[in-house]
């Protein structure tokens, strides 16, 4: 078969063909369940907004299944693979069905990345539920250069980075991932587009990057306040902060000067309230 004639998406017989070929077996503990479907790709790829000539992080690849998806889209893209074997999928799948594509396929842990290549505007991945929200995070603090972000998770997940202040599903990762830009669930994944099916549903959430309230300091001081906060969540906030602030009284009035009330609960404070607060701490 000549390269012209080879088809431009990998089938589900084309993902087991290539997992007996490389001796793979999908493991659970890395939450391996690998997109297949050439419909869902091409929704993914459209939802990210990606366009010709934009460079994309992509994380996660398993054979390469998107990051065919993201080359036909006219990208060039850097993607990271922990898993030796998978990388050598990937790298066989794009030189035999985009062999002149600008594509890079790194092996790496996308969680012990020091540094991500200059110009990269997007990030589009497939993460496994358990490692999610920290690969989400590390990397927009690594590179908070993403303008456009659109990664498929465990729908639990999903809905706790987009949550809003109040609901249910408002966490720590909600109010850390707001740092960096506006984020929102927009569309769910069927479980029978993967190999092998997984137990869980999955969303597409996404975020369109908007302007940091603060330094790098500010950052670490909010995010401090964050993880405090939500650990004391049962908590109201005087005495959730009573220990860091030197007491309830004096937690109160720092409290107060944020223009929040000691009383409240964190799961109802919003980025700004937490940033607020920071910037009320410095003060005394």
């Amino acid at each position: 078969m000549s390269p012209s004639e080879i088809p431009r998406y990998l089938t589900a017989r084309d993902i087991r063909a290539l997992a007996n070929t490389h001796g793979i077996t999908p493991s659970k503990a890395r939450g391996q369940n690998f997109l297949f479907d050439p419909n869902t790709i091409r929704k993914i790829v459209q939802t990210s907004e990606v366009a010709r000539g934009d460079h994309v992080l992509e994380v996660g690849p398993g054979f390469g299944s998107l990051t065919l998806g993201l080359l036909d889209a006219g990208a060039r893209v850097t993607s990271v693979e922990v898993d030796e074997r998978l990388v050598a999928a990937t790298r066989e799948v794009v030189a035999e069905r985009f062999p002149d594509a600008p594509c890079e396929v790194v092996h790496a842990d996308a969680l012990h990345l020091s540094e991500v290549p200059r110009g990269i505007t997007h990030l589009v991945a497939n993460l496994p539920y358990n490692v999610a929200v920290p690969v989400v995070l590390h990397l927009l603090t690594l590179h908070p250069g993403f303008s456009r972000v659109l990664v498929m998770v465990q729908a639990e997940v999903g809905y706790r980075l987009a949550a809003r202040a109040g609901t249910k599903e408002y966490g720590a990762p909600s109010v850390k991932a707001a740092w960096w830009g506006e984020w929102s669930v927009e569309a769910t994944v069927s479980r029978k587009v993967f190999w092998p099916e997984p137990r869980v549903d999955s969303v597409l959430v996404g975020m369109r990057a908007t302007a940091s309230p603060g330094d790098d300091s500010l950052r670490e001081s909010v995010f401090s306040l964050v993880d405090q906060g939500f650990g004391n969540r049962r908590k109201m906030a005087r005495q959730a902060f009573a220990e860091r602030f030197g007491g309830a009284e004096n937690s109160a009035l720092v409290i107060q000067d944020a223009g929040l009330e000691p009383t409240s609960r964190c799961e109802t404070w919003t980025l700004a309230d937490f940033v607020r607060l920071s910037e009320s701490a410095r003060r005394q």
